[in-house]
Order: C-alpha cells, then sequence, then structure tokens
C-alpha cells in the first residue's frame, strides 16, 4: 500500500467514524439556538472558547507532543503518556487555586467551579484521545467520536429540552460526555497500564516540553484570532449580536468538519513519511489535491447559505438568529484559510519548528486585533467577519512561503489567487443578493469546480493505483 492509499484509507475510517457523528453535532445548532436565547447562546459560546484556551495552557500543550512522540518510534510509549499526564496533573492543581479569580468577570460569576470541571475533562480527554491515535488505534478514535457526539446529544436533550437548565445545561453536557469518553479509552486502550511512574525519564518529559511549550504562545495568539472578535463585538454591539455572530459561525465550521477528518489522517502521514526521499512530491501533491478540494467545498456552502441558515438555526423573528447569513459568507473564507494554515503546521509538526508556528500565529493575532479595532465600531460583526479572514489570509500568505522552504513542495500560488478572488465573488453577491443571484453563484461555482477538478483527479489516481506500486 502506498502512502497516498495509506493516508485515504485512515482518513476512509475516520470519515467512517467520524463523520456521522460530527454530521449530527453540527446539527445541535437547532438545538441551541431554539433552547438558549441570544444571550446565553453568546454567554456558552464565550465559556466554550475560554475552555479552548486554558486547557493548551494546563497541559502545557502536551496532546500535541504525544502525537510527535507517541508515534516516534525512539520514545517509550510510557514515558510518554506519562509525562503528558504529569504535566496535566501539575497545571489543573494550579488552575484550581486560580479558578475563583474568574468570578471577578461579570461574564464567568456563577460559572466558574463548572468552568474548571469542563476544562479538567476536556484536558484529560485531549491527551487520551491524541495518544490514542499516536498508537495507531484510527478506528477507536473515531468510534469514540460517534459515542461523544451521541453522549452530548442526549445530555442536551436531557439538560436543555427536559429540565430547561439552559447554559449550565450546555456546558454540563460535555462535561459529562467529556468524563465518559476519557473513561472508555483508558479502560478499552488499557492507558492507564501506560501511566507509569517507573518509566518516567526526565530526558523524554524535557524534549517534550521544548517542543511543546512554545505551542501555548501559538495557542493563545490562534485563540485571539478566532475568539477575541466576540468580545470586542459585546464591548460595541451586546451580547445579542455577539449570539447572531457566534451562531453565524456554524456553517463556515461545515468545511472545518471536513477538514478535520482528513488532517486527523493527513498528521499521521506526514509524521511518518517524514524521512521519504519523495517527501516534497508527497506534499505537492496532497497540498494541491486539499486546497482545491476545499475552494470547491467553499463555493458550494456559499451558494447555499442563506437556505442552509433557515435549515439550520431557529427561525424565530424574536431571536434573530437568521440574520447571521449576512457574516456567513465572509467568516467561509475565513475558514478556508484557517483550514490552510492547519496544513501548514504538518510542516511545522514534522520539523519540529514550534517557534516558526508562534511567530507566524503572532502576524495573525497582530493583524486581527489592528482590523477589529479599526472595523467593529464601523461596521460591527461585518467588520469582525472580515477581520478574521484576513488575519487568517496574513498568516497563510506567510506560513506557505516559510514551509516551502523547509519541504520544497509546488503551492501554485496563481491557482491559489485566482481561486480567492473567485470566492470573495460569490461572497459579495451572496450577501448583496442582486437580480439572479442563485445565477450568477452557479456559475461561479461551476466555474471554480472545473479550475480546480484536475489537481483532485490527479491525487485520486494515484490513491487508485495498485497498492504494490510505488509513488512516481
Amino acid at each position: 500500500m502506498n502512502k497516498y492509499q495509506k493516508l485515504a484509507g485512515n482518513t476512509l475510517i475516520f470519515a467512517i467514524g467520524s463523520f456521522g457523528a460530527k454530521f449530527l453535532s453540527f446539527f445541535l445548532i437547532r438545538l441551541y439556538t431554539g433552547c438558549l436565547n441570544t444571550d446565553e447562546y453568546s454567554t456558552a459560546d464565550l465559556l466554550y472558547q475560554t475552555v479552548n484556551i486554558l486547557y493548551p495552557i494546563v497541559t502545557m500543550s502536551m496532546a500535541d507532543a504525544v502525537i510527535r512522540f507517541g508515534m516516534d518510534k525512539g520514545y517509550d510509549s510510557r514515558a510518554v503518556y506519562t509525562s503528558a499526564i504529569t504535566s496535566t496533573v501539575i497545571g489543573l492543581a494550579l488552575l484550581a487555586l486560580l479558578s475563583p479569580l474568574f468570578n471577578l468577570w461579570d461574564i464567568y460569576a456563577g460559572y466558574s467551579f463548572l468552568l474548571y470541571v469542563y476544562c479538567y475533562f476536556s484536558s484529560f480527554r485531549q491527551i487520551a484521545s491524541n495518544f490514542v491515535r499516536a498508537k495507531g488505534y484510527v478506528k477507536l478514535f473515531a468510534v469514540d467520536g460517534i459515542i461523544s457526539t451521541l453522549t452530548i446529544v442526549i445530555f442536551n436533550i436531557i439538560f436543555l429540552v427536559v429540565c430547561k437548565m439552559g447554559v449550565e445545561g450546555y456546558i454540563l453536557s460535555i462535561i459529562l460526555s467529556d468524563a465518559l469518553s476519557f473513561t472508555g479509552l483508558t479502560f478499552i486502550a488499557g492507558l492507564h497500564k501506560y501511566l507509569d511512574f517507573r518509566y518516567f525519564a526526565k530526558k523524554t518529559f524535557k524534549e517534550m516540553l521544548k517542543y511543546s511549550v512554545p505551542l501555548i504562545p501559538t495557542y493563545i495568539l490562534w485563540w485571539i484570532t478566532s475568539a477575541s472578535d466576540r468580545w470586542l463585538v459585546i464591548h460595541f454591539d451586546g451580547a445579542a449580536e455577539n449570539g447572531i455572530y457566534s451562531a453565524a459561525y456554524k456553517i463556515p465550521s461545515l468545511l472545518m468538519m471536513f477538514t478535520t477528518l482528513f488532517f486527523q489522517a493527513w498528521q499521521m502521514s506526514a509524521i511518518e513519511n517524514r524521512s521519504d526521499s519523495e517527501l516534497p512530491k508527497f506534499y505537492g501533491k496532497v497540498y494541491g489535491a486539499y486546497s482545491s478540494a476545499l475552494m470547491i467545498a467553499a463555493a458550494g456552502i456559499i451558494m447555499l447559505v442563506k437556505p442552509l441558515t433557515y435549515l439550520l438555526v431557529d427561525n424565530d423573528p424574536e431571536k434573530n438568529y437568521i440574520f447571521g447569513y449576512h457574516y456567513t459568507p465572509i467568516l467561509i473564507i475565513a475558514m478556508v484559510f484557517q483550514c490552510l494554515c492547519q496544513f501548514t503546521s504538518s510542516v511545522y509538526n514534522v520539523k519540529k519548528k514550534s517557534l516558526n508556528s508562534m511567530w507566524t500565529s503572532a502576524i495573525a493575532a497582530a493583524v486581527n486585533i489592528i482590523l477589529n479595532l479599526i472595523f467593529i465600531p464601523k461596521w460591527g460583526a461585518y467588520g469582525a467577519a472580515i477581520a478574521t479572514a484576513a488575519a487568517y489570509a496574513s498568516c497563510f500568505a506567510v506560513r506557505i512561503f516559510d514551509v516551502t522552504k523547509m519541504i520544497k513542495f509546488k503551492a501554485e500560488h496563481i491557482r491559489m489567487i485566482l481561486n480567492t478572488l473567485i470566492i470573495i465573488g460569490m461572497a459579495v453577491l451572496a450577501i448583496t443578493e442582486p437580480k439572479l443571484v442563485y445565477l450568477w453563484l452557479a456559475v461561479l461555482f461551476v466555474m471554480i469546480t472545473v479550475f480546480n477538478f484536475g489537481a483532485v483527479l490527479s491525487t485520486v489516481k494515484k490513491i487508485l493505483g495498485r497498492s504494490g506500486r510505488s509513488d512516481q
């Protein structure tokens, strides 16, 4: 089996195991917008975003180190897992001492304990989940995704629909799902056997920290790019507007839903083939197909953004969620470049260039903050969406030139520029809604599909080649 086929096979396993769960999770937005008003949804989203930044800090980003070092046969798996758990326990102990400080902010008042418990189980689940993937248990990893989503759905129905617990019910559903996931992974994969302090190695621990600690500011900077606009929208336009804006993010997350399935497999392939003499060609082929498929998918979602919004969010005019489709096309463009940035991060992962990941993320954060402060007071959530898209695009522009110096693969910059211009044109049409808008959108969708189909087909042919063939 060649490396293209192995990548496709792992992607298929993740897709079979996770697609139904992720798709079901995506439709939870209808339940959330139906059970929570815009202020409540804004609060729930901010708590979610807060935990997203807390757990990499608390764990010292060991979840990333677990993937990189856990797949490296030069390191003892017991030393890797024990080091990750040790770091997490220390971080959570410090967070327990500091968590009462969250009550100083109105947005967190009354939620500090739930926030800590949420972070606690989220941190351990991330470590366990990534270690399972590093050990090659891709089927277990995929099944865990299904079960986790199903439990979230069940708990959401109980706490939001039946018990009407609001924000507390939303957070409690995730906590219980993460707790069950961590417990299940531990016993099914026998992770408790890898937690053995007799095999704790200071050298391994230090090397993992050397790799993971520079990722902490990277996560913070990335969080600033993806989430800081929420607080500024609240400051300038209020929590209700942020609730609408947060809901508008859910349709662009369709792209991330699909690309995450691929990236989970790609991350493994990139590490496994890091010494391959034909690595540049492998990267070039996969990048070409990935970016082309991404553009086609983005164009398709932009074309259907309004009907998708009516389908997926509560249509109650008093809640105003439906008006989020005005922001969604811009956020789709932002998500395209976020996905492309994610791809480039695999190069930094393979080459252990954590610092490069950090300074390129700093560029995105700086652009985002500056443009948010300029645009949000003028254009509200439109300004936030534009700032986010510009930030991710800036980061990708810098990263693609940086990573192609490390692994000299062909990036086809002209194709990327033309694709970007087409989806920007589609976004403008979807927002302004001129006459015959769907005809124009369909024409541009066909254009971008034809323009990119060759790159996708070329890689598909590689995958369909005989398993015994070497790459040509």
